[in-house]
């Protein structure tokens, strides 16, 4: 009876009888601006994420700039971070991450015809020029963000430079207009959807924009790690099949209302905030791009990084072509044939 018993034991552990799935991995992806960032966006369209639940659960982790996403991703306590061009070499020089990959585009600043952040004064106000603003404080959202360095770069461009010419101060990004408005700061650095707001369109004049500053930057990308991605790799494909579906259908203008009616409802504004520019190709009016095939500028995310070195902000370049791994989002396209 005793060897019976082992036999059948064995036989269900061979065949895998009677033994639990494995849980399904948890994704936990970083965001910074709702709706901006995929993040918020994603699994709001029901039959899109058809692996959902089945091979991974999903969490959107939302922080205030880039920066604090090396410390989150080092320490584990996220996934994927929407890493920017002024992050990701810090992560990779300063913090020892020499195992980051990127595994896909999320959205690209500065590309002819889309969308670029703005760099906004008050509409009635004393700046007119950079120089204008020698003496005065600016805010930017995070020191070393996407925004800030670009910033950073066109008052160096004007031999402006922080604490000897004028002074920064940091402020999150819903603050910033009234901040302005109140003459607490002479210019802000803004995104979308912040910028749509017509009152904010009301009250402020932009003199420049990061694409002026830097060119085509890689305002977000999706980097993991390489341990994370090699363990889970069959769940990643899963859930990056299920993204890019998704990503494909809101930039399909045949779903633009759709997708309005879920950027109002994620952020609770009215959906004519949203109407006229969003996943739209429209200049200074338009979104920012976002490839469909998930696949990030390269090019043009090592000419940022080189023009950081340049300028000071960094201490080293890096060759942007290690980091890179296109595999995920390439299954994810040949499923989606």
């Amino acid at each position: 009876m005793r060897l019976k018993t082992l036999l059948v034991a064995a036989i269900f552990a061979a065949t895998g009888a009677g033994v639990a799935h494995a849980e399904p991995l948890k994704i936990r992806l970083s965001y910074i601006v709702p709706v901006s960032n995929w993040a918020t966006m994603l699994f709001k369209t029901p039959g899109l994420a058809r692996h959902l639940g089945k091979s991974y659960t999903f969490e959107p982790i939302h922080f205030q700039g880039t920066p604090q996403l090396i410390t989150a991703l080092n320490v584990g306590e996220l996934d994927i971070a929407n890493l920017g061009f002024t992050t990701l070499p810090i992560a990779i020089t300063n913090a020892g991450m020499s195992d980051l990959r990127i595994i896909s585009d999320e959205l690209q600043d500065g590309v002819p015809g889309y969308y670029s952040n703005e760099f906004l004064v008050r509409k009635d106000g004393p700046i007119k020029t950079y120089e204008d603003l020698r003496g005065k404080i600016v805010a930017t959202n995070v020191f070393g963000s996407g925004t800030d360095v670009p910033l950073r770069i066109m008052l160096a461009k004007h031999n402006l430079q922080d604490k000897r010419d004028l002074t920064f101060i940091e402020t999150q990004v819903p603050a910033m207009p009234a901040m302005l408005s109140e003459g607490k700061v002479e210019l802000i650095v803004l995104p979308l959807p912040f910028t749509a707001n017509p009152s904010v369109r009301a009250a402020t004049r932009t003199i420049g924009t990061t694409g002026e500053a830097v060119g085509i930057n890689q305002l977000g990308m999706w980097v993991v790690r390489q341990p994370f991605l090699d363990k889970n790799r069959a769940a990643l494909a899963d859930f990056m099949e299920d993204a890019l579906r998704q990503e494909r259908w809101y930039l399909d203008p045949a779903n633009h209302a759709a997708a309005v009616k879920i950027a109002a409802e994620v952020t609770k504004t009215p959906p004519e905030r949203w109407d006229s520019w969003l996943f739209k190709k429209d200049g200074q009016r338009g979104d920012y791009y976002r490839n469909p095939d998930g696949k990030l500028d390269a090019e043009a995310l090592q000419k940022t990084i080189d023009l950081q070195v340049q300028y000071g902000f960094l201490k080293q370049s890096i060759d942007v072509k290690k980091y890179v791994d296109y595999s995920l989002v390439e299954e994810a396209a040949k499923r989606l044939k």
